[in-house]
C-alpha cells in the first residue's frame, strides 16, 4: 500500500528552526518561526498562565472526558473578549473548543462543505500558507486573488473589491481579523466598511481568522473589524486562537464560533459542529482551555493577563519602530501590526541572508518582528543593504 505514496516536501519553517539551532554564529537573529520572544530572546510562560496552572494543580479533581464540544465555559468566557458585551451577539452565537486555530479552520471548512459543497472560498494572497491546503483538504474549491503588492507594501484594494463583487451567493470569504499573517497589513476601517457592504449585498459568508487579538493595537481595537462585520451579515464563522495572546502554543487552544440570525439554523450548525468534531478528534485536549478558563474566571488573573498582553503588544510595536527608524525604506513596518512583515524578495535573497549574515527569515521574505531585539535593527538593515534589498 505505502509504495503508492509520493514523498512530500518537508515544511520549510521546520527546516528553518533546525538550521538556526545548528548555526554556531553568536550574532545570528531568528526572524523565522512565528512565536513571541521577550527582551531575553525567550518565549516565556505568562505569569497568569503559571498562576492558573498552580490553581489547577491544587484544585482540579478529575481528568474525565468533557465531550466533543470541549470546555464550553472556556468558549463562553472568550465571547465578550472577542465579540464585546452586546447582548445581541449572545443569542446569535454557538461555539465549540478546537485544537488551536488550525483545528477551528479545519472544522469550519468541513462544516461549510457539509452545508454547501458548491461554495467557493475566496482567499487573498499572500496569506498564511496553511489556509489554502486546509480548505482544499476539506474538498472546497479555493479562489485566490491579489490582496497585497509586496513591492509597494500596499493593499491592492481594487482586486479585493473585484473578487468579492464577482462572487456568488453562499461563497465564503476568508478574512484576517487583525495582524495579517504574513504581511502585517490590515484593512483600514473604511475598507472594512466597503467589504462589509459587499458581503451583505452579495450574501457572502465571512470566515474570520482571529489568531492575534491583542497583539496589534490592543484587545478592543483588534476586535473592532470583526464586530462591525458580524453586526451586518446574516451568517459568519470565526476561528479563534489563544496560542499567541495567551502564549499557549504547544497546548493548541482554539475555538470555532458560528453566527446566524435564524435560531433553527444555529442549532443545526451546533449539532453538526459536534458531530464533525467527534470524527476528527473525538475530544479536544483540555489543559490549555482549562488554563484560559481559569484565568478568565478570576478578576485578578484576568488583570494580570491583560497587563502582560499589553506589554507584549508594546514590545512588538517597539521592535517595529526600531527597524523602521533604522532605514527610511522600511518606514512602512511601523504602520503594520502583529508579529509579521513580508519583504519583497526572491528565495535566493532569503537564503543569502541566512548564509552570509545569520539573519533567518522565511524564504518568502516574511519576518517575525517579535523575534528581534531593538538593538538588532542595525545588523538587519546592514544585511538587507548588503544583499541589495535596500539602497546602499
Amino acid at each position: 500500500m505505502f509504495n503508492e505514496l509520493n514523498n512530500r516536501a518537508a515544511d520549510s519553517l521546520l527546516a528553518l528552526i533546525k538550521a538556526f539551532q545548528a548555526d554556531e554564529r553568536s550574532g545570528k537573529i531568528d526572524l523565522g518561526v512565528g512565536v513571541y520572544r521577550d527582551a531575553m530572546g525567550r518565549t516565556p510562560v505568562m505569569r497568569a498562565v503559571k498562576a492558573a496552572e498552580q490553581f489547577l494543580l491544587e484544585n482540579q479533581d478529575s481528568k474525565k472526558y468533557l465531550g466533543p464540544e470541549g470546555d464550553l465555559q472556556f468558549v463562553r468566557l472568550l465571547e465578550p473578549i472577542i465579540f464585546g458585551k452586546s447582548p445581541a451577539f449572545g443569542s446569535r452565537l454557538v461555539g465549540i473548543q478546537t485544537p488551536g486555530g488550525s483545528g477551528a479552520l479545519r472544522l469550519g471548512a468541513e462544516l461549510i462543505q457539509t452545508a454547501n459543497p458548491s461554495a467557493t472560498v475566496l482567499l487573498g494572497s499572500p496569506s498564511w500558507p496553511n489556509h489554502a491546503p486546509i480548505f482544499a483538504s476539506a474538498r472546497l474549491p479555493v479562489k485566490q486573488y491579489a490582496f497585497v503588492d509586496l513591492a509597494s507594501q500596499q493593499v491592492t484594494f481594487e482586486s479585493v473589491i473585484a473578487a468579492l463583487s464577482s462572487a456568488v451567493e453562499g461563497d465564503v470569504v476568508l478574512l484576517h481579523g487583525c495582524c495579517h499573517n504574513p504581511t502585517g497589513i490590515d484593512f483600514t476601517m473604511e475598507q472594512w466598511r466597503e467589504i462589509t457592504d459587499l458581503l451583505v449585498a452579495h450574501r457572502l459568508v465571512p470566515f474570520i481568522d482571529l489568531a492575534y487579538q491583542g497583539l496589534g493595537d490592543g484587545l478592543e481595537q483588534d476586535a473592532a473589524p470583526t464586530r462591525m462585520v458580524l453586526e451586518a451579515v446574516d451568517e459568519a464563522l470565526i476561528a479563534y486562537s489563544c496560542d499567541k495572546n495567551f502564549g499557549l502554543y504547544r497546548e493548541r487552544v482554539g475555538a470555532l464560533y458560528v453566527m446566524a440570525r435564524n435560531g433553527d439554523d444555529l442549532r443545526k450548525a451546533e449539532s453538526n459542529m459536534a458531530a464533525l468534531a467527534r470524527v476528527n478528534w473525538s475530544m479536544p485536549p483540555d489543559h490549555g482551555a482549562a488554563i484560559v478558563r481559569t484565568i478568565l474566571e478570576s478578576p485578578e488573573m484576568t488583570a494580570m493577563w491583560r497587563a502582560e498582553l499589553e506589554e507584549m503588544c508594546q514590545r512588538v510595536n517597539g521592535n517595529r519602530a526600531a527597524l523602521a527608524a533604522a532605514a527610511p525604506e522600511l518606514a512602512f513596518i511601523s504602520r503594520q501590526r502583529g508579529l509579521f512583515s513580508n519583504l519583497s524578495m526572491p528565495k535566493e535573497t532569503a537564503v543569502a541572508l541566512r548564509a552570509n549574515h545569520g539573519i533567518y527569515m522565511a524564504d518568502s521574505g516574511r519576518m517575525n518582528l517579535a523575534g528581534m531585539q531593538p538593538a538588532d535593527a542595525g545588523a538587519i538593515v546592514a544585511a538587507l543593504r548588503a544583499e541589495g534589498c535596500l539602497r546602499s
